[in-house]
């Protein structure tokens, strides 16, 4: 009985061992859990919505909507849906599934007209007071989540991921998703454009390229893109808030993180 209370004993401080060097280990390479890690999601959404909506409150905003003038019609929502883009159409159709009878289902012939202009026929007044209430409904914030996560956040992480980029370079592509789309459009140019350009200049850190040197090629693209549109001149959520995290060496997008969005600061704590 005592040898064998001896040898649970040596087990135990074996298996403790095993756990406290795995730990170490990934200290040391800096591994992340990625943006996917619900902390790490919910720094992404905060980020987001600092450039988006002035505020770190994101789940405050599935109530938003206003035409920010940008050629799009009305952005609406926890990422800046919008009527002219289509994704907003889409969120509604989400909504409309779980719930057939919803006060924004009588809006849906006409966001299926103005998909892929600025117009605001059959909307108007009486659609924002619509969208407004439906946040409400738990309904609509899933229906936004899943439109978010499907669209936008699950694609962007999974290609960062397949370019072996760390949790900030994740959050960079993610970003780029939200503000310009995957693909170019009219007067625009998409995330594939602009990582086809990065690739250009050095490869990702999937083809050898160095992961901060990459991430400041796409980023220079970004920036590039920003410039030529007309509703998007202004490049401080590049500059004073990616760049910031890239240029500290932060790859996993650590807190505590400070940056500045459009002249305002930002931070979050460590805790």
């Amino acid at each position: 009985m005592l040898r064998l209370r001896a040898l649970r004993r040596q087990l135990l401080v074996l298996a403790l061992l095993a756990v406290t060097l795995t730990a170490a280990c990934s200290s040391a390479s800096g591994a992340s859990a990625g943006l996917d890690d619900p902390a790490k999601k919910n720094i992404a959404m905060k980020l987001v919505s600092s450039a988006e909506n002035s505020t770190l409150d994101w789940k405050a905003q599935y109530g938003y909507i206003e035409d920010i003038g940008d050629g799009r019609g009305y952005t609406a929502g926890i990422i800046g849906f919008c009527t002219g883009c289509g994704d907003l159409l889409q969120v509604v159709d989400r909504y409309t599934k779980a719930k057939p009878r919803n006060v924004l289902t009588p809006f849906l012939p006409a966001l299926r007209k103005v998909k892929g202009s600025d117009s605001h026929a059959g909307l108007g007044t009486p659609f924002a007071a619509a969208w407004k209430k439906a946040a409400g409904d738990p309904a609509m914030r899933e229906a936004q989540d899943a439109e978010r996560d499907q669209e936008y956040f699950n694609p962007a992480v999974a290609r960062a991921k397949a370019d072996g980029l760390g949790t900030l370079g994740q959050f960079i592509y993610y970003d780029a998703y939200v503000m310009h789309g995957y693909a170019d459009s009219a007067g625009s140019v998409g995330f594939r454009t602009m990582r086809e350009q990065a690739m250009r200049k050095i490869g990702t850190p999937r083809q050898g390229g160095g992961e901060s040197a990459y991430l400041n090629a796409f980023l220079d693209a970004r920036v590039d893109a920003i410039r030529r549109e007309p509703s998007h001149t202004d490049s401080s959520r590049i500059e004073t808030a990616q760049r910031v995290f890239l240029r500290a060496g932060n790859l996993n997008l650590d807190p505590p993180l400070k940056w500045k969005i459009y002249g305002d600061s930002y931070h979050i704590d460590a805790t």
